[in-house]
């Protein structure tokens, strides 16, 4: 007897080279993995449930895959934009007063949207993630999480553009010592869904002593390292100025260039380091919204899938990207990366959608597990209503129009049901493990409470401040 039956709907596996569309298809899962995938006819004879969901109209698809996320930065939204100098004219001032529990609250409210928006599974990529990853447990996502790494003082504020980064190695071990304590406290904790990684910040933000240090880790936990690389000039100068090399050659001498890696922007990196990056089986993590917004650039993934497939895609922050809606980042990537090479056929839509499901889940060690609809695998899925004005019409034949509307019309808002390990999380777009309301409310308190912190102890000599008091905000 299985758990439940979801039947009648049109499912996209993400099994074989494209989608693997089954246009009137069943999936039953036993526990927290499914157990079968077929045709509704043939799934209902041969099994029966204890609850059947009736998917006519929808789609039923592997839950979508966000492979690089810092949800502590929730409550920074939209303060930090249309500036050359993001994070050091337009975010620090804001870090300055930001406490942990302004980290937990926005935190929160960030998984929330995107869980709404069809995301299941979570690389959460910041500080203090010992208190963050409770609210992916309260929640019931899936989330491969770290604590993020440096030798870097908290107040870098006084710091000049260009300036060389302060290193304190107590720094360095103390925020060392945490990700190791997230790695026995929570590593396969909640039935497996929270896995853990290492954090390295970037390589120019810790010493290559800290670096080595955190390579020999992850090799004894044969765990995976999450890490900026190449993602601003900011990097790269500080890379120059204090090696004389720039960031992927200088990861490549000191032997991190492998199948651990997960090298997230890659913003700077020229063709030839992209291609060296992608042949030693590393990863590239694409935030296509959040670095169009901060930096106006469009970073070498085409380069990089001329060499390897271990393409995922990242939301990245709500302070620069301002929205963690996967269906955002799809549409964004297709469309910059199309202008990018003044082809239309370029990432078509049908490989986007891979991008956060199967290849990103591959991308990410997980692809045993999760990213496509198969039996065996856990059961992280979403049910999108295709009755909603974004979807219609659903046409099959001659042409099957169902992958480009999810691509480039859906907005997230159509996901009605989101079903991770086995257990529904959201049903008619109510969200069932946690108040949404009063977590949005809290949200607004904290964000009003840090907005007058940062106006009475901070110089907020910020680019959107002087739009403001010019009158155009």
């Amino acid at each position: 007897m299985l758990d439940f039956i979801i039947m009648n709907g049109t499912l996209i596996t993400m099994e074989g080279r494209g989608v693997g569309v089954l246009e009137d298809g069943a999936v039953g899962v036993k526990g927290n993995r499914i157990e079968v995938v077929g045709e509704t006819s043939e799934v209902v004879k041969q099994y029966k449930a204890h609850r059947y969901v009736d998917a006519t109209r929808k789609v039923v698809m592997p839950g979508l895959i966000d492979a690089h996320i810092h949800t502590g930065l929730g409550i920074l939204r939209g303060l930090s934009q249309d500036t050359d100098q993001w994070m050091q004219k337009g975010l620090w001032p804001f870090m300055e007063v930001l406490t942990s529990q302004d980290r937990m609250i926005g935190s929160l409210v960030n998984i929330i949207e995107a869980v709404k928006s069809g995301t299941t599974t979570f690389c959460d990529y910041d500080s203090p993630m010992l208190e963050l990853v409770k609210n992916h447990t309260l929640i019931g996502t899936r989330a491969r999480v770290c604590e993020m790494i440096n030798e870097m003082p908290d107040d870098l504020s006084g710091l000049a553009v260009g300036e060389l980064y302060p290193f304190d190695p107590s720094i360095g071990q103390q925020k060392l010592q945490a990700n190791l304590k997230l790695m026995e406290e929570w590593h396969q904790r909640e039935n497996g869904r929270i896995t853990c990684l290492m954090g390295p910040q970037g390589p120019d933000m810790m010493s290559k002593e800290l670096l080595l240090e955190v390579k020999a880790l992850a090799e004894k936990y044969d765990t995976m390292i999450h890490m900026h690389v190449a993602q601003g000039d900011r990097e790269i100068n500080q890379m120059i100025k204090r090696y004389g090399k720039r960031s992927i050659p200088y990861l490549e001498e000191i032997g991190y260039l492998n199948r651990r890696l997960m090298a997230v922007h890659l913003t700077e990196a020229t063709r030839e380091e992209t291609h060296v990056l992608g042949k030693s089986g590393a990863t590239m993590i694409l935030c296509s919204g959040s670095i169009g917004i901060i930096d106006g650039i469009i970073p070498p993934a085409a380069e990089f899938l001329e060499v390897s497939d271990h393409l995922a895609l990242g939301s990245d922050q709500a302070p620069g990207n301002n929205c963690n809606n996967m269906f955002n980042e799809m549409k964004f990537t297709a469309i910059l990366n199309k202008c990018k090479a003044k082809d239309p056929k370029v990432f078509p839509a049908w490989k986007i959608l891979r991008m956060v499901t199967i290849d990103a889940a591959r991308a990410l060690g997980l692809g045993h597990e999760i990213g496509s609809l198969l039996p065996g695998k856990k059961a992280d899925m979403i049910i999108l209503d295709l009755d909603q004005p974004t979807m219609v019409p659903l046409v099959h034949k001659p042409i099957r129009n169902l992958v480009p509307n999810l691509v480039y019309s859906a907005k997230g808002s159509e996901v009605e049901t989101v079903i991770v390990d086995g257990q529904f999380i959201m049903e008619n777009r109510n969200l069932l493990t946690v108040d949404e309301k009063h977590a949005v409310s809290q949200a607004h308190q904290a964000g009003a409470a840090l907005a007058e912190r940062a106006s009475s102890l901070v110089d907020l000599d910020t680019p959107l401040m002087t739009m403001m008091q010019q009158g155009y905000l």
